[in-house]
């Protein structure tokens, strides 16, 4: 069921006020609240991606909080979305899981205000977040321009490594350090291309890169082009996949954008699936001018972003698509 599609058929009002709304499939919804001042609003939450309960409620967080890092804005306030288990998980491990989150919404300088629990057999959790944006540091995925250079701040191939570990194919001492960077805000990374300024940006969830780029060159009709050998990935997401792990969505993104991502023939299929692991609290995807993308390379990497890279370019097309070279 396309669920996408049901909800861009319905009649939804676009006021004036509705900057950045559904019809782009942008990471958060941003509604202009008074002269250059905008609110961001977005909601998320995740299965666990780890075994340790503390840890999970921090990459949930970091998650749903990189939605409005995404569109240049600053996190304000949270409500706690809980889908909680009534048997069958310890009540320590649920209040693990909310100190998890209540730690990542602090370091974000934001204020837990509330929430909402159900009970579900599948345990999930994350947040509601409420940031602002000023019309200056507003990033939607629409802004893409031609001659932009894409950069992208952490690795890909986290979807992988959590199915992994679910299967007891990695260690979780392996695992443990690519969970703590999934727990890292993506807060640095929106003040340092705030700083420089840049035209678009999107983080990078669960299309994927190759799904997450196609949404921004359809929003911004333009073409993107990666190359394989630039994009940061982890190492161990490449060579479980060469084992023949997968995640249960990484086929589903893979034939969703068949026509609309495409390879280089050189590149064989075991590295071209990477590009549709899903990523839980992935990175940001920013598409910057090529004379400001030093500048904000460097940036990055001082503020303690070593993963952050150039990857790919923008470019003019009759039809949006996104490519793959070698």
């Amino acid at each position: 069921m396309d669920l996408d599609a049901i909800v861009k058929s319905l009649s939804v009002p676009a006021p004036p006020e509705v900057l950045v709304g559904i019809r782009t499939a942008d990471d958060a919804g941003v509604y202009r609240l008074a002269p250059g001042l905008n609110l961001v609003v977005t909601a998320d939450f995740i299965t666990p991606a780890c075994d340790d309960p503390f840890l999970y409620g921090r990459i949930a967080a970091a998650n749903s909080i990189s939605d409005v890092y995404a569109m240049g804005g600053v996190p304000k306030v949270a409500l706690n979305l809980c889908c909680f288990p009534s048997k069958g998980i310890d009540k320590r491990d649920l209040t693990e899981i909310l100190r998890g989150g209540l730690a990542t919404i602090a370091e974000a300088d934001a204020v837990l205000i509330g929430g909402h629990t159900v009970k579900d057999n599948e345990l999930k959790y994350g947040l509601s977040v409420t940031g602002v944006v000023r019309d200056e540091d507003l990033t939607p995925n629409a802004g893409a321009k031609p001659g932009d250079v894409l950069i992208l701040t952490k690795p890909i191939g986290t979807g992988v490594i959590v199915s992994a570990r679910r299967a007891g194919r990695i260690e979780e001492s392996a695992a443990r350090p690519i969970f703590e960077r999934m727990a890292v805000l993506n807060r640095s990374a929106c003040e340092q291309m705030n700083a420089v300024g840049v035209n678009g940006a999107t983080d990078v969830t669960g299309f994927g890169l190759g799904g997450h780029s196609w949404e921004m060159a359809s929003a911004s009709k333009v073409g993107i082009r990666f190359w394989l050998n630039r994009v940061p990935r982890w190492k161990q997401s490449e060579e479980l996949i060469d084992a023949g792990v997968r995640t249960g969505i990484t086929l589903a993104n893979g034939k969703s954008l068949e026509e609309k991502v495409h390879f280089d023939p050189s590149i064989p299929e075991l590295r071209r699936m990477i590009f549709f692991d899903p990523q839980t609290s992935g990175g940001l995807l920013i598409s910057v001018p090529e004379k400001k993308s030093g500048a904000l390379l460097q940036r990055l990497i001082d503020s303690g972003i070593a993963d952050a890279a150039i990857c790919g370019e923008v470019y003019e097309t009759d039809r949006p698509h996104v490519e793959i070279a070698p």
